[in-house]
């Protein structure tokens, strides 16, 4: 149940003084799509929410926080071009964030293209994906939705300087271990329900 995000969508609505029937008119959904997104048996897409945003006149940020908020699995990425990393940071990953979705991609493209269907909370990228750079798909994700977590997980040191200018909330030295993905997990711009000990 997404009733964190169904809450806040009623108090926005009442707030406006308009019914369900209203918004839904405006944003060209059913009734009953609106009726879903407030008893918190459904949760509306990135589109959707910006078109709610647009249709309630209210900054997309408040929908956005209380939708990542609302979500029973979050969905968390790892973005590596080596599988041999893959193989063995998901485990770590789902270790520490039992109550996340994790999924794993060695091309760029893939993921960017699974976080325009999926709303991403966490993604972990790595910084030299063959002639992609990890810099760029952080741009990318950020533009798909503001408020994806993003670290950076590389084995150069020496990248720390170059990933702040991107909207990254962090940065690691391979190996993934738990106890870093904890540490960083203390330190996000967004944070979220992980169902983590001492998270």
């Amino acid at each position: 149940m997404s009733m964190i995000f169904a809450d806040t969508l009623k108090k926005l609505r009442a707030e406006k003084g308009l019914s369900q029937s209203q918004i839904a008119k405006r944003m060209y959904v059913n009734k009953v799509t609106v009726s879903r997104w407030e008893n918190g048996t459904r949760l509306p897409d990135a589109a959707m929410i910006y078109r709610l945003s647009e249709a309630l006149g209210v900054d997309i940020n408040v929908l956005l926080s209380a939708a990542a908020q609302s979500d029973e699995s979050p969905n968390v990425i790892l973005v590596d071009d080596s599988k041999l990393i893959l193989t063995g940071g998901l485990p770590v990953l789902e270790e520490v964030m039992p109550n996340a979705s994790v999924t794993g991609f060695t091309k760029p493209a893939e993921a960017t293209e699974y976080a325009k269907a999926n709303r991403i909370v966490l993604a972990f990228l790595d910084i030299e994906m063959g002639t992609v750079s990890g810099l760029d798909v952080c741009r990318q994700l950020l533009e798909i939705n503001p408020q994806t977590n993003v670290v950076y997980l590389t084995a150069y040191q020496e990248y720390s300087f170059d990933t702040w200018s991107t909207g990254a909330c962090g940065f690691m030295l391979k190996p993934l271990t738990a106890e870093g993905v904890r540490e960083q997990l203390s330190r996000l711009r967004y944070p979220f329900q992980t169902g983590g000990e001492g998270v």
